[in-house]
């Protein structure tokens, strides 16, 4: 593998590396009953893995002040952020292998993310995978969260990998439609992926093939 032209694999982060999909309707739940509001599951999925403020726009409206915005993401965030020390998350079945795996193997990796910064540290260090990934890209980073490409390209900028040679690891709609739109192969994993547009799909990363990352980026 020349290095000048280096592959690398963008991985989402919540929903793909760590099971905090429930985390985060709780702490959307309880932040958004504060403001008089309900959200349930049928919310949760159609939001899940946008920014903070384009979720609140489609919840809430697009006339919503950036004031109230940051007001009613600060407390998501807060919230969020208890639960994960209080019932703590651990790496989804598949990934310790493949972060192990990926890099003797010549790949690049980045952390891609819609959450704050923050979250992503916090994570990180919840898991024991600070320091695992060449690059880490929130959604502070960047100006447009998926379904926009901007923070996989962000992502691919900061490991030195054009988007022909990434691939894109997610599991929300938002994410595998913002990696195609950035001209890179992409990972669904779960089960909403195969009509999608993802060029290959798994329940779960442990399913994933050996050699699927090689095969996505391989010539033909």
């Amino acid at each position: 593998m020349s290095l000048s032209h280096p592959r690398a694999v963008l991985w989402d982060l919540d929903g793909t590396l760590v099971d905090s999909s429930e985390h985060h309707f709780v702490a959307w739940r309880e932040a958004l009953a504060a403001e008089g509001r309900s959200y349930d599951h049928a919310d949760h999925d159609a939001v899940f893995g946008m920014r903070n403020d384009d979720l609140l726009r489609r919840l809430i409206g697009p006339e919503i002040p950036e004031a109230e915005i940051a007001r009613i993401a600060d407390a998501k965030e807060r919230h969020y952020r208890a639960l994960v020390a209080e019932a703590g998350i651990e790496p989804l079945p598949g990934v310790r292998a493949w972060l192990s795996a990926l890099p003797g193997r010549g790949f690049r990796m980045a952390i891609a993310s819609s959450a704050p910064r923050e979250n992503l540290d916090v994570i990180l260090a919840a898991t024991g995978l600070t320091g695992v990934f060449d690059a880490v890209i929130s959604s502070e980073e960047v100006p447009h969260g998926k379904p926009h490409p901007a923070v996989f390209l962000r992502a691919a900028e900061g490991v030195g990998a054009s988007p022909d040679r990434c691939v894109v690891v997610e599991d929300a709609p938002a994410g595998v439609l913002a990696g195609k739109r950035g001209g890179m192969k992409v990972i669904g994993v779960g089960p909403r992926h195969a009509q999608l547009g993802a060029d290959l799909s798994v329940e779960r990363l442990d399913q994933l093939p050996a050699g699927a990352f090689d095969r996505l980026l391989s010539p033909g």
